[in-house]
């Protein structure tokens, strides 16, 4: 009997014991996916606002004069990041899901519309400007600092109606306008504004672009980030271009007043700001002349190429001057509760849902 007991005891452990370790398996793998979740929804409200900071931020690429080749990264697929997180190819959603299926070709057609649009605009330039560098960067300057009046435009809206609460996007934001804002001085400085067919076509192209890239903001954030991105290469390219062709002219040219002003004097917090890839004062340009100028504009151009492929990725985007220690504090007062959303569309809806989800 004695025997039977220690048997029958022997063969519960031996039962319970193997019963257990696939539950334990389990649910190991059940936190891994949950924290694999986490981290593809690019949530700030979720988590620390640094960790997504720290896991997706954009790396920088160190433009230096001696430079024969400048990359400035591809146009930036949705959902992905450096490191990558096994979510499918290029980043895109794993397949198996409608929903999955359904965004990607949402995001290839907002691209695809984005670069016919850019294709388009190029094409009348460069047939418009084929041999006028100056009044071709006066252009193109008056319209690349439009989208983030826009950005801020709506995103001041959104504030006002409670569905946001991103001190970071708009102080990001408006840095990018104001080194904008100088690169147009700088051209305007060298006659690039001297024929009135250039003051008119650019101011009018300006403000349907206003309107197009807010309501386009509206809808889709990401889609309106990606055509600031293109919108970004392109100029990016352009003055790459005229330094290589034009390099040892530049060099016997006096460098602009306002480039002098811009870029080694005075506070340079802003010029900090709207380089969301690098560490503040990591950067500081040397301008001895004309050739200096434009080989920072381009390296301008670059960083907000960097800056708008990170602010297509939900909650990507934070101030260099946001440190860790100071994380909190500085939104404490900022961020609220599920003030995140994509869109006029999620907006509406997460304030319509909110209270509900409240008294839950």
């Amino acid at each position: 009997m004695a025997i039977y007991t220690l048997s029958s005891t022997l063969s519960a452990i031996s039962s319970s014991s193997s019963s257990f370790k696939p539950n334990n398996n389990i649910s190991i793998s059940s936190n891994f996916s949950s924290v694999s979740c986490n981290s593809l929804r690019f949530s700030p409200l979720s988590s620390h606002p640094l960790v997504s900071r720290k896991l997706f931020k954009v790396q920088a690429t160190i433009l230096q004069e001696n430079e024969e080749k400048v990359v400035v990264e591809d146009a930036f697929q949705p959902k992905s990041s450096p490191q990558g997180d096994g979510s499918g190819s290029n980043g895109e959603p794993p397949d198996g899901s409608s929903s999955s299926g359904i965004e990607r070709w949402v995001v290839k057609l907002e691209q695809f519309i984005n670069i016919l649009l850019t294709d388009s605009v190029i094409k009348i330039l460069d047939t418009l400007y084929h041999d006028r560098d100056y009044a071709r960067f006066f252009v193109l300057e008056t319209i690349a600092r439009v989208p983030y009046f826009a950005f801020m435009s709506v995103l001041h809206m959104y504030e006002s109606f409670g569905w946001w609460r991103r001190a970071d996007y708009l102080k990001v934001h408006f840095a990018e306008s104001w080194n904008e804002m100088h690169h147009l001085l700088i051209m305007e400085e060298l006659g690039g504004n001297a024929w009135w067919f250039d003051r008119f076509l650019s101011q009018h192209i300006a403000i349907f672009y206003y309107f197009m890239t807010a309501f386009m903001y509206t809808l889709s954030p990401r889609m309106a980030y990606h055509f600031s991105e293109c919108v970004e290469n392109h100029a990016f390219e352009t003055y790459d271009k005229f330094i290589k062709a034009k390099g040892d002219e530049l060099k016997k040219l006096p460098a602009s007043k306002v480039a002098l002003k811009y870029y080694t004097e005075g506070d340079m917090y802003l010029f900090d700001e709207f380089q969301t890839s690098r560490a503040p004062n990591t950067r500081r340009p040397v301008i001895d002349n004309l050739y200096d100028v434009f080989l920072n504009i381009r390296d301008d151009e670059a960083e907000h190429c960097k800056t708008m492929k990170a602010c297509q990725t939900p909650g990507n985007l934070r101030s260099p001057h946001s440190g860790f220690d100071n994380a909190f504090e500085d939104d404490a007062g900022c961020i609220l509760p599920d003030t995140s959303c994509e869109g006029i569309v999620d907006c509406i809806k997460k304030s319509v849902t909110r209270p509900q989800s409240i008294e839950k």
